[in-house]
């Protein structure tokens, strides 16, 4: 194993903690906004994949740092490697990333223009991160090009 390795390996758990403590005070501030139990848990765990799975797949990336992947996140790798991809999971899971990143510009980890960014993402790339959904899981569609909309 390489050092450079090692060093990732690190930086990912150090990582981890300090998201681990993050959705403890997600979890308390939706929760504090009267939203259920059950609506919180599935919050937490779209979050969770988001910055524990996706932020920290090629990079270590903070979850501060990671409003900016929220796109290339639902609009192709989520469809690709989660199993429950579907067009309610997607607008579920944006749902989730929305409010996370509202609690973070609170919390004062996000600034006004990365809490922006991230509702304007979400508004303007619903409707292809739905398409290619649905191309993905349409059988008769065998070009991947075609999937992706590169065609």
């Amino acid at each position: 194993m390489s050092d450079e390795y090692r060093q990732w390996e690190r930086r990912c758990e150090t990582i981890r903690k300090e998201n681990a403590t993050l959705l403890e005070e997600f979890g308390m501030w939706l929760s504090a906004q009267g939203i259920g139990a059950k609506s919180i848990k599935e919050h937490l765990g779209n979050v969770e994949f988001y910055i524990n799975e996706y932020l920290l797949y090629d990079d270590a990336t903070r979850a501060a740092d990671g409003w900016g992947g929220i796109d290339s996140f639902l609009g192709y790798w989520f469809i690709r490697k989660a199993m429950w991809a579907s067009q309610a999971s997607i607008r579920r899971t944006a749902a989730s990333l929305k409010k996370f990143y509202a609690f973070m510009h609170e919390k004062g980890l996000v600034g006004k223009e990365g809490l922006e960014e991230v509702r304007e993402t979400i508004k303007c790339n619903m409707s292809d991160w739905l398409a290619t959904v649905r191309r993905y899981d349409d059988p008769s569609i065998t070009d991947s090009e075609e999937i992706w909309g590169l065609k």
